[in-house]
């Protein structure tokens, strides 16, 4: 706005125009301002990511980076990797304690946690899977890891006997070091991946194998990204889990890594979600 020089001008005219001024502009954006507080608003929704087993909430990362860039509030939880339904249950208190809606992203076993973390939480409006398990009621992950050829993961697993919460004996399993960045991270450059070994987070043997309950899926809209080359969730195993659902599926090239290894278009899909949700 261009001011101009009220110098010449005398009290009586300043005023006047003042006054004119004042009324004109209240008559003008008024009720404008009233309809624009009055609007109904439509902030970005949160984005709550899962890690899966044998990676941690670093593995988001570049997806982090890339949502945050675009406007989106982003929490990765740290999902415990005991037990499905206390995980689910730990999940579904954190989202729980999140105003307005969310977006839930699992990847791996993440997505079995958020299959279920989801049921019966109102603000939840979307979920994406990538190259993570769908499981219907009643099915495992280990289960579905098998129920199409394609996965090298058993052979790669290095059990550590452990004492669960509840005392009963189990086992932690890990994917052997060694073996690790071919399994698991084959498009991560071989430093990340090595990095990604050492620093891996075990998974129960009981979380693997106990059984979902009801989906979420059923009754909230889900993407899905199928990674090609996955030597750990075969992707015959993901398609089919995905069409099951009816979820809106892309595909890429691309290990079971794939929130590290293709951070941007495991984002763009996540976005894709939390649009339609707007």
């Amino acid at each position: 706005m261009h001011r101009r020089s009220l110098s010449r001008r005398t009290p009586l005219t300043l005023l006047a125009t003042a006054t004119v001024g004042a009324a004109l502009f209240a008559a003008s954006v008024g009720p404008a301002s009233a309809e624009k507080a009055d609007a109904p608003q439509h902030p970005k929704p949160t984005v709550v990511l899962v890690h899966g087993a044998f990676a941690d909430s670093t593995s988001w990362n570049g997806v982090v980076k890339e949502l945050k860039e675009e406007g989106y509030p982003v929490v990765a939880a740290a999902n415990p990797l005991r037990g499905l339904s206390s995980d689910a249950a730990y999940v579904r208190e954190l989202v729980a304690s999140i105003d307005g809606p969310v977006v839930l992203a699992g990847h791996s076993y993440g997505g079995a946690v958020i299959t279920n973390a989801a049921r019966g939480a109102d603000n939840v409006k979307a979920l994406v899977y990538l190259a993570a398990f769908m499981p219907d009621k009643g099915e495992s992950a280990a289960a579905l890891a098998e129920k199409f050829p394609g996965s090298s993961l058993g052979q790669a697993l290095r059990p550590v006997p452990v004492h669960l919460p509840d005392g009963s004996q189990g086992a932690d399993l890990y994917i052997d070091q060694k073996k690790f960045p071919q399994q698991f991270a084959a498009d991560v450059s071989r430093n990340t991946a090595r990095l990604m070994a050492v620093t891996q987070r075990p998974v129960t043997d009981v979380a693997l194998g106990e059984e979902s309950g009801e989906p979420a899926w059923k009754t909230v809209p889900s993407w899905t990204m199928v990674a090609s080359e996955d030597l750990n969730i075969p992707p015959r195993t993901q398609q089919f889990m995905a069409k099951r659902a009816k979820s809106h599926t892309v595909e890429v090239e691309a290990s079971h890594a794939v929130t590290v290894s293709q951070p941007d278009d495991v984002a763009e899909l996540i976005e894709r979600a939390a649009r339609a949700t707007r």
